[in-house]
């Protein structure tokens, strides 16, 4: 028996390249020994640019990468390296640019043709093993690329340098473009309003994405304001995705995105980073709106993300769950047939939900047209009048039918479940789970959010070791810095530090500032402040403002196009860096009273603020990022004798009732309202407030380092926020 020997992936960390490592390819990690070969062996490089959770990736794969007789032709004319897009978004995102200027597409999997100094010249997305889908079949891009290479690489090493260029000027804005104004939150609302699909939901057409940081802003909006137009497009696509088939009726949790505009067919892989995003929709759209149904989505979104990608024993949030079992299906697991649905249930639970979920004898699934995707159709009391019977016996009947059915499901082969664990998108769903355990009372999900931060902290922020405690936290150092991986999902990888990006430190000094509101412990504050310092350190240029997604190459050059500085504005579809890191100093600048940290958001805000309008709801982060540097920051101080106090709990679920973005909310017992044990500008009004030491549950209102008498009534507290509320927007009006 012989056994196909194992590529140099076989040494790699990341599930998605360890996948690849008894494919044929002669495959190579990125770095310094490809692009020595490439340069010695004077080849030009395939790039291939995926991810665990991409099913196209995976058909690439099979019908490509695993063919003898193309990995013969990659071998002889190509240094072939294979890229993780989740573990190395940085290689991703300038590669990505390069093959758009090329192609006019992007994607994954990305294939890109590199010179042998990495300079892209040629790519594309998915290419078919054989001419179809109107793409040349891979073979003959193959030797096509090698052909001309040989023969015309005068021309070939021009395209580089005009494809260097394109990437250049992709999202690197020279400097300050204009003056912050909140006519970007209403050029991005404009936008959104145009986008609307008003039958649907959601914007655009397909393929249909949620665009959370969008519906966040509108939902910040519409909080303000109460104008129906808006209240119309959030309530239309929140609804409308949460009972369609790209949110997962059985087991809850939302897939990728949707194929159609009526957000029935999926993408069927899960991300962290959707979810995470998507449940802060769905508990701000509760606050704003009142709905219960947005909470119970979003309690639901928790009860997938508690099952499915959590670390339970450890804390922290793994990465995704695949879509397929294999490369023969397409969500299979997560759709049915009606014979499938009737084998599991009653006859009764089978007709009420075969009505409930559009299960047909001919579903939605192309690949088999006899598998149906679950999405909410007619009303209960359409379906009770149907079947002639009570709405709460049709209740009952579908609460048993989703039971038994996923039930059943669970018995099936299960999609992969990567279970990396990555810095940044675990400080979003740490943001996510202490926003909605704050609103929704989910002490559960509090208790995971703080476990799963503390684990981050501890293994992925390194201090400088000269110093320790309280000096470490506070003084910047070029030695302070995150990791980008907590822990890779195989168990038998070789643990890589990979260097955190922007996007780690601005995500998770955020959710330190939401540990420090969650329990007043002044460690996340400090731990908050120092990733700041770091931030600014590593990320900041001094030059023409704004943050660089990365640090610059160690020489100067670095390998490929990483020599390229980017700044990210657009959310894609995390939020965009350069907005999140001023959020997070505008934010930290309210415990500090630092100016230098509102002076740093001022001037990464003004880079660009000449242009932001023109991304429309791509730049909806920068829209929020304004509202926090526009509107003055609110601050609720709830103080008690002791964290059971039933009056202090009252003022605190009042303090939390209302969205704004602009608000925190604290809470402390008498003898945490000290200034040993609160941030500077807190430690200056906190423990000189009136009846502080009345044995009475107050609430202080703050605003401008200055602060309201304390109140002990609710309804008191309510006038006050909505009175300083209302004061807030007529200063955003003002600056229109």
């Amino acid at each position: 028996m012989t056994t196909t020997p194992l590529n140099a992936l076989a040494r790699a960390s990341s599930a998605y390249l360890r996948s690849a490592m008894h494919q044929p390819i002669q495959w190579h990690e990125w770095g310094e020994e490809a692009f020595a070969a490439a340069q010695r062996e004077n080849k030009p490089m395939l790039l291939d640019i995926g991810a665990v959770w991409c099913h196209w990736c995976h058909v690439m794969d099979r019908e490509s990468y695993d063919d003898p007789e193309i990995a013969a032709i990659v071998n002889q004319h190509f240094i072939a390296v294979k890229v993780d897009r989740d573990e190395r978004p940085d290689i991703d995102s300038r590669y990505q640019a390069a093959v758009s200027a090329v192609s006019g597409q992007g994607g994954w999997p990305l294939t890109a043709f590199l010179t042998p100094d990495g300079k892209p010249f040629y790519g594309g997305t998915y290419f078919p093993p054989s001419d179809g889908y109107g793409r040349p079949s891979f073979r003959r891009v193959l030797l096509s690329i090698a052909g001309a290479y040989k023969e015309k690489h005068g021309d070939i090493v021009e395209q580089a340098r005009m494809v260097e260029s394109a990437i250049a000027q992709a999202e690197s804005f020279a400097g300050r473009s204009g003056r912050i104004s909140a006519s970007a939150i209403e050029a991005i609302q404009g936008s959104a309003f145009k986008m609307f699909d008003p039958q649907h939901g959601g914007f655009g057409h397909a393929p249909k994405f949620p665009h959370p940081s969008a519906l966040d802003l509108l939902i910040d909006q519409y909080a303000r304001t109460g104008d129906d137009q808006v209240r119309n497009v959030i309530v239309t696509t929140l609804e409308h995705m949460a009972n369609g088939g790209v949110y997962d009726q059985l087991a809850g949790g939302f897939h990728r995105y949707s194929v159609d505009e009526r957000w029935v067919v999926p993408h069927f892989e899960k991300m962290c980073y959707d979810n995470s995003e998507l449940l802060k929709n769905y508990v701000h759209a509760y606050q704003a709106t009142g709905s219960e149904f947005f909470a119970g989505v979003a309690r639901d979104i928790i009860r997938w993300m508690d099952e499915w990608l959590s670390d339970r024993e450890r804390g922290g949030f793994y990465a995704s769950q695949d879509a397929d079992i294999s490369m023969e299906d397409d969500g299979d697991y997560f759709t049915w047939t009606l014979a499938e649905a009737r084998a599991v249930l009653t006859e009764e639970e089978a007709q009420a939900a075969a009505l409930r979920y559009d299960i047909n004898e001919v579903g939605e699934m192309h690949h088999n047209p006899a598998k149906n995707v679950l999405w909410v159709g007619p009303s209960i009391e359409g379906i009770a009048s149907k079947m002639g019977v009570s709405t709460g016996h049709v209740r009952d009947l579908l609460d048993s039918a989703k039971h038994k059915m996923y039930a059943a499901r669970l018995l099936r082969p299960t999609p992969y479940v990567d279970k990396t664990v990555y810095v940044g998108w675990n400080s979003l769903c740490v943001s996510a789970y202490l926003e909605a355990a704050k609103v929704l009372g989910l002490n559960d999900a509090r208790r995971f959010a703080l476990r799963s931060l503390d684990r981050v902290l501890a293994e992925a922020w390194k201090h400088d070791t000269k110093d320790s405690g309280e000096r470490a936290l506070a003084t910047p150092s070029i030695s302070n810095r995150l990791l980008h991986v907590v822990a890779y999902s195989d168990p038998k990888a070789e643990r890589r530090e990979v260097s955190g990006l922007l996007d780690d430190y601005a995500f998770t000094a955020l959710a330190c500032l939401d540990a420090y509101e969650a329990t007043a412990a002044l460690s996340y504050f400090k731990f908050a402040h120092a990733i700041c310092n770091a931030m600014i350190t590593k990320f900041f240029d001094p030059t023409s403002g704004g943050f660089f997604d990365s640090e610059p190459p160690a020489d100067g050059k670095g390998l490929g196009v990483l020599s390229t500085r980017r700044k990210p504005l657009q959310d894609s579809p995390t939020p965009a860096g350069n907005p999140m890191a001023a959020i997070a100093l505008l934010r930290l600048h309210h415990y500090t009273g630092d100016a230098a940290d509102r002076d740093k958001a001022e001037e990464t805000l003004e880079t660009f603020a000449g242009i932001a309008e023109q991304f429309g709801i791509f730049a909806a982060t920068y829209g929020i990022a304004v509202s926090h540097f526009l509107e003055p920051q609110l601050q609720v101080v709830v103080i008690a004798e002791n964290a059971e106090d039933a009056a202090a709990a009252e003022l605190y679920a009042t303090a939390v009732s209302a969205f704004r973005f602009t608000k925190s909310v604290l809470r402390l017992t008498a003898n945490e309202a000290v200034a040993a044990n609160l941030p500077p500008a807190l430690a200056a009004t906190i423990p000189n407030l009136p009846g502080l030491n009345s044995g009475k549950a107050l609430a202080v209102l703050c605003s401008g380092f200055t602060c309201q008498p304390p109140v002990d009534d609710p309804s008191e507290l309510k006038r006050a926020l909505e009175l300083a509320s209302a004061k807030s927007a007529t200063k955003t009006n003002a600056n229109k």
